[in-house]
């Protein structure tokens, strides 16, 4: 009796293209044997798909999806979607994050899309009913390309022994190259939601702020000894303000180095200009007004607003300045700023701001919402922002190297300093002396506030804004000359930019940063072209669909590429 013979026939993933074209050949009458014989399927499996065709034409998949073994609703789509978005805004903050916690982040992210659908959670529609399995995530990993910024195991917490290791390698340098605590500088970046109260206040209890919109971020830096702070460079979302436009314009009369885009971001080119334009200036000449040697070291963290080829794009007139990286996983240890610096910082940008608010109302009948809304500014901000860099103290800046540099730390109180810990109860005194119910565990909250994590609301509402004030500054923009495009040379440009992505997305190295920056200029550049295609005319581009002489109509056009659109879909 011979070997039983094994099939080696395997099942065969349907790509979601094909489903929705059996789709739409079935609706425009093509039967259900004909379908099965030209797709090479059986009859069972095409009536499958066309029992299911209204989940299966509700699916708008995530960027890179191609198969779909199980149904995926719209709630999964637009979890991954903010997902990404929330992985983006973690590496830009140089955070770190492993396996388990972006499944937990996925399925409460997926929990609230269901709740703000439904409004409360059956069991059959539950956030346990999205598992986040290892299965489903390293599905993710593929589409997105994440692999570079997830941690696995220990390696993915604080880690100390690379941080002891690297403060005897630290120690080495500066004995080596001969640095003194004026040469050494740190810097880092911090958000501030600059319009942010205690929660008990009637302002948060009763306004409906914009948390995303009302956040900036921050690079503070200063030297070892403590004497020398750098002009922070600041990026805001937007440049609206008529004064901050007037100040940009001749940049030394701003106390910040400012830069705008979508999301409130450093990026790497701000921060090279930053170095550039601000850092090497500035500690070029508080080295020669100092008599001291024209060298100095820049201690960074691994963060991406960080290019790890630095040097390479520092002017040539600052090359005395070199920069080192803290080890991954060490910045919460080791780096100067973590250690009480930025937290010190926002406690004086508080209490600077209730003293600011103060002084508008005492004495008149202004009430705290009215000054809120119509007395207190991006460009006020800005001025709190300087009154608080400037309070923070020799002491707290030169303390703050004790870990890693702790043979460079003074014990002496310096007399012009004061203690810290003294501004909170400032600020709850002002605070009462306005009629606002604060105590100093209002105060320590509000700090912490600014480190909070997104909320699938706050992650949402990051993402309507990326896309809104982008094609917002797009439409304000009146071109010199009206032009005329045509549908072909739009379908031409559109199949130009699919192969162009399709190479970027395989080739280039950097997964998460060319998804992000493909995805935003496919959605900014050409969603107003392909909604001419769709006659979906928006804004200043109506004008750029003109008949042409002896042709069809305009609407004729669309109606037809509208047709020929879904035939090929």
């Amino acid at each position: 009796m011979g070997p039983k013979k094994v099939s080696a026939k395997k099942k065969r993933m349907m790509c979601l293209d094909i489903k929705h074209e059996i789709i739409n050949k079935h609706e425009q009458g093509v039967r259900v044997v004909d379908l099965a014989r030209q797709y090479d399927r059986s009859t069972s499996t095409i009536c499958s798909i066309l029992k299911q065709k209204e989940s299966i034409k509700a699916i708008t998949p995530a960027k890179g999806i191609k198969i779909i073994s199980k149904l995926r609703t719209s709630a999964h789509e637009e979890m991954e979607t903010l997902l990404l978005l929330w992985l983006t805004e973690k590496q830009l903050a140089g955070d770190t994050v492993t396996e388990s916690i972006i499944c937990k982040k996925a399925r409460a992210i997926y929990g609230d899309l269901v709740r703000q659908t439904s409004g409360t959670l059956t069991d059959e529609a539950s956030d346990e009913s999205f598992k986040a399995s290892r299965g489903w995530f390293e599905n993710f990993k593929k589409r997105t390309g994440i692999h570079s910024v997830v941690r696995h195991g220990e390696a993915a917490g604080s880690d100390m022994k690379a941080a002891e290791d690297f403060v005897v390698i630290f120690a080495k340098l500066i004995e080596a190259e001969g640095y003194i605590p004026q040469q050494v500088f740190s810097c880092d970046e911090t958000g501030l939601f600059w319009r942010k109260m205690p929660r008990r206040t009637f302002i948060m209890a009763t306004e409906k702020s914009k948390p995303i919109k009302d956040r900036l971020t921050l690079a503070l830096c200063a030297n070892a000894s403590g004497d020398c702070k750098i002009k922070p460079l600041l990026v805001y979302h937007s440049e609206s303000s008529r004064d901050v436009k007037s100040h940009t314009r001749i940049e030394e009369k701003l106390q910040v180095m400012w830069r705008a885009n979508p999301k409130a971001w450093v990026t790497r080119e701000f921060f090279v200009q930053w170095v550039n334009l601000v850092f090497g200036p500035g500690v070029k000449k508080y080295l020669l007004g100092n008599n001291l040697p024209l060298k100095a070291l820049l201690v960074l963290d691994s963060a991406p607003a960080h290019p790890p080829d630095l040097e390479d794009y520092i002017l040539e007139e600052f090359n005395f300045i070199k920069v080192l990286f803290l080890p991954a996983n060490t910045a919460l240890i080791l780096q100067p700023m973590d250690q009480q610096v930025t937290s010190n910082f926002k406690k004086l940008f508080t209490k600077h701001l209730f003293r600011h608010c103060f002084e508008v109302t005492e004495n008149t009948n202004l009430t705290l919402r009215e000054f809120w809304k119509d007395h207190y500014s991006i460009t006020t901000c800005v001025g709190i922002i300087d009154m608080a860099w400037e309070g923070v103290t020799r002491r707290s800046l030169n303390s703050a190297w004790k870990k890693l540099w702790p043979e460079v730390v003074s014990e002496r109180r310096f007399e012009e300093s004061k203690p810290e810990e003294l501004v909170v109860g400032e600020i709850v005194s002002i605070g009462k002396s306005m009629g606002l119910e604060v105590d100093e565990g209002d105060v320590h909250d509000l700090i912490e506030q600014h480190n909070e994590e997104l909320t699938t609301e706050e992650l949402q509402e990051l993402q309507e804004q990326q896309h809104a004030e982008v094609l917002q500054e797009i439409n304000a923009e009146e071109p010199e000359a009206e032009e005329v495009i045509h549908t072909s040379e739009i379908k031409e440009m559109l199949g130009m930019w699919e192969k162009i992505s399709d190479f970027i997305e395989k080739k280039h190295p950097e997964k998460v940063a060319t998804s992000r920056a493909l995805a935003l200029c496919s959605d900014t550049c050409l969603t107003p072209f392909r909604n001419i295609l769709k006659g979906k005319k928006q804004g200043s581009l109506d004008r750029f669909l003109l008949k042409r002489p002896g042709s069809e109509s305009q609407e004729s056009v669309v109606k037809k590429a509208n047709v020929k659109e879904e035939e090929e879909d």
